[in-house]
């Protein structure tokens, strides 16, 4: 039976809520059939989400790592391709910090491919009725941070490993905040991670499949 760790951020930027927590929590008490899930809850901030992520890969030893985050204004579930070795904050952690124009490792390379079949999770999302598509940037913020932290692990520590990042919409409670902001219920962003789930344990190799960007 694979295991998979699904992580989901605490609330930030001054929100009250995180969706991907919101969502991810959810896995402690939810069955998925052939897969053994556990969760955990990052920090939103720098260098301590990364600390956080590799202490629970050590103690819980996955097979897959999926790392959700929210992404405010984006409207749909956007699976990620790469992570980028550099932090540029927008906005300050939850810690204060706000680092400008580093990278997240000095010895690291420019960037790091998911190790996850992105374009098989989006195929399957889209059947199920799910709107989905590859995103080919996950920001300058804690959640480029954490993906490329995890990516790094893989890389370094933990090469049987495989493992990506989600980003998930805001919450109708959230974009009832933010006028003609896009949302997602949490109802659906909970199928939307269990057949993210599924498909990364069933689908080692990804599909061809045309979704890239002109622009």
């Amino acid at each position: 039976m694979a295991k998979v760790l699904l992580t989901g951020f605490d609330p930030f930027g001054g929100s009250d809520v995180n969706p991907a927590w919101e969502a991810v929590k959810s896995f402690e008490s939810k069955a998925v059939a052939g897969v053994e899930l556990v969760i955990q809850m990052i920090p939103t901030v720098f260098h301590k989400s990364i600390q956080t992520l590799e202490a629970t890969i050590a103690r819980e030893k996955p097979d897959i790592v999926i790392c959700v985050g929210q992404a405010g204004g984006r409207t749909d579930i956007t699976v990620e391709r790469v992570a980028i070795n550099v932090d540029d904050a927008r906005i300050p952690d939850n810690e204060g910090n706000q680092p400008i124009d580093v990278p997240i490792y000095a010895d690291g390379p420019a960037a790091y491919w998911s190790t996850l079949p992105i374009k098989a999770i989006v195929n399957n999302l889209r059947k199920a009725g799910i709107p989905a598509s590859v995103s080919q940037t996950a920001g300058t913020f804690v959640c480029n941070h954490l993906f490329y932290g995890l990516a790094h692990l893989i890389a370094t520590k933990y090469p049987r490993v495989r493992g990506g990042f989600i980003h998930i919409p805001y919450l109708p409670q959230q974009a009832a905040q933010l006028p003609n902001a896009p949302s997602m219920g949490v109802a659906q962003v909970i199928e939307a991670l269990e057949v993210a789930v599924t498909t990364s344990v069933s689908c080692e190799r990804d599909i061809v499949m045309a979704d890239g960007q002109i622009s």
